[in-house]
C-alpha cells in the first residue's frame, strides 16, 4: 500500500494504492494519527485500493469515530469494496463521495 498525502489549505487528502489488509493498516493508522489533529476534512481517495481486509474496516471506521462524518470523506470507492461496506452496512454510517 502506499500512500500520498495532499494538503488543500486545512484538508488533507490520502490518496491509496493497494491493500488495506493486516499488513498495511497500521500503516494508514499511524497516518491518520498523525494528520488528524490538523486538519478540518480528512478525505480517503481510493480510487487505487483493489480490497479492503476487515484490519482495514477496523481503521476506517474507528478513522470515522475520531473524525466525524462531516469531516471524514471516503471517495472513488472501487465497486468491489463498496460492495464490502454494502454487505457489513456501513455505506449507512460512512460519508462517501
Amino acid at each position: 500500500m502506499t500512500i500520498t498525502k495532499n494538503w488543500n489549505n486545512q484538508d488533507c487528502t490520502f490518496e491509496i494504492e493497494g491493500r488495506i489488509d493486516t499488513l498495511t493498516s497500521a500503516e494508514l493508522e499511524q497516518a491518520v494519527a498523525e494528520v488528524a489533529d490538523k486538519c478540518e476534512k480528512l478525505i480517503f481517495d481510493m480510487a487505487g485500493v483493489d480490497y479492503v481486509s476487515s484490519a482495514g474496516i477496523r481503521v476506517i471506521i474507528q478513522t470515522h469515530q475520531n473524525i466525524g462524518k462531516e469531516c471524514f470523506i471516503l471517495k472513488n470507492v472501487p465497486a468491489n469494496v463498496m460492495e464490502l461496506f454494502k454487505m457489513t452496512g456501513f455505506q449507512k454510517v460512512l460519508n462517501f463521495q
